[in-house]
């Protein structure tokens, strides 16, 4: 999106897309040096990653967040504003990032008994108001943060899939990391947007034909025509926008997108693994975060594969499927079905 508004768009809009591009690239070359740092040893067995991802017993894992107010400069993580167990502040965002990340860690936690995004319970530090009109969020390794947007193009970054999403990324690398380029950048993008999905739909009781699928639903600006950042239930249609372009995502291989911009595409063929998991969901019907979830997070953590392809995450999916419910199982068999459909076989 960034790089079709540094083409397109004129003046200060087309300046700040060139600028955030810019740290974009640093951003993620930090977020694959982190990823490459905890390789996961061996590889586990798919019905057993519980034990194989998890630091703590079940019941025992301690939410610690810290919430900064950067003040709109660029110097992380800013002045501290509110600690785990103190009261709301009034601003918006603080109190946003403070209740999200309790929202996405009961995730992790009471589904998959990780203690954190690290599984040792790291503390969740998140930080507001970063630099002015900042027109992204991200993960740096170790903290989450948060611009305000705009106002033109995005209104903030701060709505739950969008939380639960770089929240995720963090997950991704302490699980042993996919390199952020091309198919497996992409797989790593999935799986935040995966999980992004999980939180929204966990926290209001949606189960998977209820709910919309959106990542990023309403932070795109006033004037912006679209309705989310990504569909996982239909790629391509998020979007469609003097400024922004069409959507560029693609919901099948035959749709893959070959391209050097955005690490090999890695927010644009995202959308095949997204669309998979979608359809898997609604195939199995019930909630996403009770057996797609469940399959996908153990998938993360016996993959040890940082170069991992379509094909591979594919493949993996369904040996963790054969370790959770075995082969005759209508979970093993709406998965592979899934995959078909957007042009994997397995």
């Amino acid at each position: 999106m960034l790089r079709v508004l540094s083409i397109r768009a004129g003046g200060e809009v087309a300046k700040m897309a060139r600028s955030l591009l810019d740290q974009s690239e640093k951003f993620r070359e930090s977020r694959s040096e982190d990823a490459g740092t905890v390789m996961v040893p061996g590889k586990a067995l798919p019905g057993a990653f519980v034990a194989a991802a998890m630091s703590a017993p079940a019941g025992l894992h301690d939410l610690h967040r810290e919430i900064y107010d950067g003040e709109n400069k660029a110097a992380l993580p800013g002045k501290p504003v509110r600690s785990e167990g103190s009261p709301a502040t009034g601003d918006a965002a603080v109190d946003a990032a403070y209740d999200n990340a309790k929202i996405v860690f009961d995730l992790y936690s009471d589904e998959f008994n990780r203690n954190s995004l690290d599984g040792k319970g790291l503390p969740l530090k998140a930080t507001v108001h970063h630099r002015r009109d900042f027109n992204n969020a991200f993960w740096n390794g170790s903290q989450m943060v948060y611009g305000d947007g705009d106002g033109v193009i995005f209104r903030n970054f701060l709505e739950l899939s969008v939380v639960a999403h770089e929240m995720s990324h963090g997950v991704v690398g302490f699980s042993g990391g996919l390199t952020y380029q091309g198919q497996s950048g992409a797989l790593n993008e999935s799986f935040a947007d995966v999980f992004g999905a999980l939180a929204v739909q966990r926290n209001i009781g949606q189960s998977a034909h209820e709910a919309d699928w959106l990542i990023g639903k309403g932070i795109l600006g006033p004037g912006i025509n679209g309705a989310a950042l990504r569909s996982m239930r239909a790629p391509g249609t998020a979007y469609s926008d003097g400024q922004l372009g069409q959507d560029p995502q693609p919901y099948h291989m035959d749709l893959f997108v070959n391209t050097s911009e955005d690490n090999g595409g890695v927010h644009i063929n995202s959308g095949i693994p997204n669309h998979a998991f979608y359809l898997f969901s609604v195939l199995l019907g019930g909630n996403a975060w009770g057996a797609p979830g469940h399959i996908w997070y153990a998938a993360l953590q016996s993959l040890n594969n940082p170069f991992a392809s379509f094909a591979d995450w594919a493949a993996e999916t369904m040996e963790a499927a054969t370790g959770l419910y075995g082969v005759r199982s209508l979970e093993f068999v709406f998965l592979r079905r899934a995959w078909k459909l957007v042009g994997i076989s397995v």
